[in-house]
């Protein structure tokens, strides 16, 4: 019988039956293994190993895959969808069918004695090393034809089906069917026909067990890659060691046994995981959403409008256009509660521009959750600071815990062990283990993320499979989505096609969003979704301001906010502001206190907040940059009058604790609903303009482009329309009835009296931007809200900007400015995935390979971690200058220790601490830690407060009231 594998075309009914009879205890040669444990020299069975992964996949279908992505996968193969969800488990367990090969069972001498005569003896000479997942796609070609998949190009599905079995691995790789994945070739590398027989053996179980019979008659780009990503997340499960080592010292079983018991340890593991069906029932508005208490015309016209819409054309993509403030965000769940009803999705994942806002989104994301009182629905954090989130508890930061996705073949994934799973004590949200990783966290029902992680998905990284399964299968809400450069627009345009093949739900959000760019995103969406975009009307897809529009995927019709609706709304939402326009000249304070000229900047803001100083109020002061936000601080704190705890300095270079402890307290004072200071005065820089839902009675800001100035805008005044029947004590003294706030526009000019835009401010905006928006609003003393703003959008940020041609030096920085948008998105392209149209051979999906470190989804320099210490008396280091927490040293890490260290850290350009000597270096302890082992330390005196270190040129110093100082050596 076996012969008859080998020789290829055997009969249905004979195949079955050879399967059949292997499946049996002691029907088949269980030698080959998969893993190995040297301390007690056990091995596990490859068949068995191959196994787990197919059950571990039908369980990652049964509480991962969404019925959208069900109908995708049968779409995209032919199939039911039962038949669909055979084939998936199927290729998932022959992921490692690649190991049956010499080279890797030689890899240890005690599993090699394990192996049958003829096998050791058609093993051939040593023909070099090919790692797991090319091996199993040159090996699962050959098993795939002789099952009935057809071969015939890179498109055909057996060569598409073989490239999912090594993509299960986390990268797509070329399969030459010609040469390196031809039939004559692998037998020369793979051993020699026992081994070869043997390989069609165990494939053939696992497709009899896995019930695979039938053949895909195509494999789509899109449904390949939610097969790998399933494939992905079931062979990580099922390498875990604490999953495997305790099933190779059991008695042995038969492959139909052995995958009868493993089916339910697998629920085990995905329960373990929190990897389950999100079940939870819906309740009323106001207990969802308790703040806003009854929908506003804009989320309740889309709650009566979007529902037939979804209903009749599936899913699509919502643009939400509409001021600060007003209530997106609740629109945006109530978007995603009716997509997700209608369109098979589940959960949301919630995309945002900065840590800041992603942490902001995630308590926002938490609160709804819990209001809807589910057994268990993790809400996971993805950013690169998530370990500063009170959402993750100590206990849970162990090195083990953090290691990333395996990047190489035969890496595992660490044991889940009782940390993974959810303890009787932990909240109903609170994510396990395996949702922490980056890429895995995006698996969880409910998810925050900085815009960047969900761009990893659309970059050739490891395991961008699973990226991208765990954001198709949700509604995606892409929060603040104008916040991009032109290197970060194209991957997000990139992104949305691939959401669009993938027929995923969308809803984009911003309340500064020119026209041009809301169709860009639209039409790249609808691309995705296989329409033509010379065949999609120019200009067709940007909602009214404030309103909404919402395109679907099967027909690509435009469906925009019921208009009486949407006028009825933006009278509702209706304030005023007052610009005040300050010509300033801008002159660094210096290291010692000196007198300030009435015309400097310092002096100007000194006296605009004279009304908060003397009577009271809120205000906030944005500055450009650290250094600007350092010399008002000191400035202001020169001439205070009252308690220094009234004014406030809070920008990215303070420790992460401290940074994060000063927001908490900034968002419950200057809230909604928080008891509001008497006095407070906040000085910072762009930090607050998105990620604080906050009110201050005044607002000072140095110059920046028109979209930045209105975000900062809409927290002035913010809560005016929910307070206006309130107790009046909300506000100072000096706000009396009907008036208008002012918000301070400080404009750097030269001598002459020109704009002057200062050379540190010409890296964070375009001076073309900047000056244009000078221009702009020296036209405008008063800004009504919501009606202004589209049209000072337009203006400056638009296409057609009537600006662009004013002046000789604006014509030369527009110059530029297109200049490096070309080059921004040129850059950016070159490592995009390309579109799934324009796909052939799944192998164009990583043409090149990154890591998640490599890959950059927005240009600038990669940050450094830097680690402020304090060197005590007895000569050792502490985070404290009191010497209260030493540094941690080992040989163990404690959780605890870990995240007080991360948390006393803050990013830095890498530039400064370049040239780092012994000094910076930290422990040796640490070396092994992912998290730690990249750290700069920045050392001072314990007893010395104004210590500055040497970084080649660069100095540092960390001052306890300034936060990091940055100089350059002469």
């Amino acid at each position: 019988m076996g012969g008859l594998w080998f020789l290829g075309g055997p009969v249905v009914g004979v195949a079955v039956m050879g399967a059949v009879e292997d499946a049996r205890l002691g029907g088949i040669d269980l030698g080959p293994w998969t893993e190995f444990d040297a301390a007690s020299n056990t091995v596990y069975p490859l068949l068995f190993g191959m196994l787990d992964s197919a059950v571990m996949a039908f369980e990652v279908w049964e509480r991962v895959v969404t019925v959208s992505q069900r109908d995708m996968l049968s779409e995209g193969m032919g199939l039911p969808a039962a038949q669909a969800r055979s084939v998936v488990a199927f290729l998932a367990g022959l992921q490692d069918l690649g190991r049956m090969v010499p080279r890797f069972q030689r890899a240890h001498h005690a599993a090699w004695a394990r192996l049958d005569d003829t096998l050791v003896e058609q093993a051939g000479g040593d023909t070099g090393w090919t790692p797991t997942a090319r091996s199993s796609m040159h090996v699962a070609l050959g098993v795939l034809t002789m099952s009935g998949y057809a071969c015939a190009g890179n498109a055909s599905p057996a060569v598409r089906a073989a490239q999912v079995v090594g993509g299960c691995r986390g990268f797509f790789l070329q399969a030459d069917i010609e040469g390196a994945a031809s039939a004559r070739r692998v037998s020369v590398a793979a051993g020699g026909e026992a081994w070869d027989r043997l390989r069609h053996r165990y494939a053939a179980v696992v497709r009899h067990l896995t019930g695979a019979v039938h053949v895909p008659e195509r494999l789509s780009v899109p449904a390949a890659v939610l097969a790998a990503g399933v494939g992905t997340v079931a062979g990580q499960l099922a390498r875990q060691r604490s999953y495997w080592l305790p099933k190779a010292h059991m008695p042995a079983f038969g492959a139909a046994e052995h995958f009868t018991l493993a089916s339910g340890e697998a629920r085990d593991v995905l329960d373990a995981a929190w990897l389950e069906k999100l079940e939870w029932q819906d309740v009323p508005f106001a207990v969802a959403h308790p703040r806003a208490r009854r929908p506003n015309r804009f989320q309740e016209s889309l709650m009566t409008q979007l529902p037939s819409l979804v209903g009749k054309s599936g899913s699509g993509i919502l643009v939400a256009a509409d001021a600060t403030g007003t209530g997106k965000s609740v629109g945006a769940l109530q978007a995603s509660r009716i997509f997700n009803a209608a369109c098979g999705s589940r959960g949301v994942a919630w995309l945002s521009p900065s840590t800041a806002t992603a942490d902001a989104s995630w308590e926002l994301l938490e609160d709804y959750v819990r209001r809807h009182d589910p057994y268990r629905a993790p809400v996971a954090l993805a950013h690169s600071h998530s370990w500063l989130n009170a959402a993750y508890s100590d206990r849970r930061l162990a090195a083990v815990e953090l290691a990333p996705v395996p990047v190489a073949a035969g890496e595992r994934v660490p044991p889940t062990g009782d940390a993974a799973g959810a303890g009787d004590d932990d909240p109903v949200t609170e994510p396990p283990r395996l949702l922490r990783g980056h890429d895995a966290a995006l698996l969880a029902p409910f998810c925050a993320a900085t815009v960047d992680q969900a761009q990893m998905a659309v970059l050739p990284v490891h395991s961008n499979a699973v990226r991208l399964l765990g954001l198709s299968g949700k509604t995606v809400v892409v929060d603040e989505a104008h916040a991009l450069s032109a290197f970060s627009h194209l991957q997000l345009l990139r992104l949305l096609g691939w959401f669009g093949s993938l027929r995923t739900p969308v809803v984009l959000l911003s309340a500064t969003l020119p026209a041009s760019t809301a169709d860009a995103f639209v039409r790249a969406y609808l691309t995705g979704a296989g329409h033509r975009a010379s065949a999609l009307p120019q200009g067709a897809f940007s909602p009214s301001y404030p309103g909404w529009l919402f395109a679907d995927a099967a027909t690509a019709t435009a469906t925009v906010m019921d208009e009486t609706a949407r006028l009825r709304h933006a009278a509702g939402q209706h304030r005023q502001a007052r610009i005040r326009v300050h010509d300033v000249r801008r002159t660094r304070l210096g290291p010692q206190p000196r007198t300030v000229g009435s015309t400097e900047r310092l002096a100007v803001i000194g006296d605009v907040l004279t009304p908060v100083i003397s009577h009271g109020g809120c205000a906030a002061v944005t500055c450009a940059t650290v250094p600007d936000a350092q010399d008002t601080y000191r400035h202001l704190k020169h001439t205070w009058p009252g308690d220094p705890a009234d004014l406030v300095l809070l920008h990215a270079r303070f420790p992460g604790h401290h940074r994060e402890r000063l927001l908490r307290t900034l968002s419950r004072r200057l809230g909604p609903t928080g008891e509001r200071p008497e006095r407070l005065v906040v000085v910072t820089t762009s930090l607050l303009d998105t990620s604080l839902d906050i009110d201050v009675d005044l607002m000072v800001s140095d110059l920046a482009s028109v979209a930045r100035l209105l975000q900062r805008l809409g927290r002035l005044a913010r809560f005016a329309l929910r307070w206006q029947n309130d107790d009046a004590s909300r506000r100072p003294v000096w706000w009396g009835d009907g008036h208008i706030p002012d918000f301070h526009v400080l404009e750097p000019v030269s001598a002459a009296g020109a704009t002057s835009i200062p050379a540190g401010w010409r890296t964070l905006e375009s001076p073309f931007v900047l000056r244009a928006t000078a221009d702009l609003l020296r036209t405008r003393s008063l800004i009504s809200l919501p009606g202004d703003v589209q049209d000072l959008v337009e203006q400056i940020h638009g296409p057609h900007s009537p600006f662009a041609g004013a002046t000789e030096a604006l014509r030369y920085d527009a110059a530029r400015l297109r200049t490096k948008d070309t080059i921004e998105r040129h850059l950016s392209a070159q490592h995009l995935l390309p579109p799934p149209g324009r796909v052939s051979s799944l192998a164009d999906l990583h043409r090149q390979r990154l890591t998640t470190a490599q890959a950059a989804t927005r240009l600038g320099t990669l940050p450094v971690r830097l680690l402020p210490c304090y060197r005590t008396a007895s000569g050792g280091l502490a985070l404290d200058r009191a010497g209260r927490h030493p540094l941690p040293t080992g040989p163990r890490l404690e959780t605890a220790g870990i995240r007080r260290v991360l948390q006393h850290t803050l990013p830095v350009p890498a530039a400064w601490v370049a040239r780092r000597g012994p000094q910076h270096r930290p422990p040796e302890a640490w070396s092994t830690h992912p998290l730690l082992a990249d750290l700069v330390l920045l050392p001072a005196p314990a007893h010395h407060t104004g210590h500055t270190e040497q970084y080649g040129r660069y100095l540092l110093r960390m001052d306890d009231e300034l936060g990091l100082v940055h100089t350059t050596a002469r």
